[in-house]
């Protein structure tokens, strides 16, 4: 009986042991990890010695695969590995350009801080959260409209309109948060001076 509680306990301390993702890297590191999201030019994961802890990302180029828990595997060794020249920051710069010409990403939590900061009374306490709180955040990957989802596998290109678009958020959510306050001062304004008149 004991041989038989043994044997069962070990069975289910193997299962555990190998219910993990494994990052095998191309410098040959293989890191046990749990995959959180695989996106279009980065992985992301959380180690598995602290679960609970940060997020981290790893390009897809800097991966050979992934091989998940459930056995099946993602090979992104075809994925190649563009190098820069420290003086050629093109495709950072055509990141950067494309961010500005194409992305519009923000328009739904922009308008969302614009009408909860214009709110009379409230809207100043009540903007600042969503405003803080979506300007922080990193543009969502489906909300990046990039012209051409293969340019996002050049790293320099995706680290370039990623930090733009996160700019242009940032810039958007404070224009607005000051649109709508200037509309609850307007409100306000109105409102004084109608009370004025009776």
């Amino acid at each position: 009986m004991k041989n038989l509680l043994l044997f069962i306990l070990l069975l289910c301390s193997s299962m555990i042991i190998n219910a993990q993702d494994t990052l095998s890297m191309r410098t040959g590191e293989k890191i046990q990890v749990k995959v959180i999201e695989v996106g279009i030019s980065e992985v992301k994961y959380k180690k598995l010695d602290n679960i609970n802890g940060p997020v981290f990302s790893t390009l897809k180029s800097d991966l050979f695969t992934i091989q998940y828990e459930n056995g099946s595997k993602d090979d992104f060794s075809n994925i190649n590995k563009i190098e820069l020249n420290k003086s050629d920051g093109s495709g950072y710069i055509q990141g950067h350009d494309d961010a500005v010409k194409y992305y519009k990403g923000y328009k739904l939590a922009g308008t969302g801080v614009l009408i909860t900061t214009a709110i009379p009374f409230y809207g100043i306490f009540l903007g600042i959260v969503p405003a803080a709180l979506c300007s922080s955040a990193d543009p969502l990957v489906e909300n990046l409209d990039c012209p051409d989802l293969n340019l996002m596998k050049n790293e320099q290109y995706a680290k370039g309109y990623k930090i733009e678009a996160k700019h242009i958020k940032r810039k958007k959510m404070l224009k607005n948060y000051l649109s709508g306050y200037a509309i609850q001062a307007g409100v306000l304004v109105l409102i004084l001076n109608s009370l004025r008149r009776h």
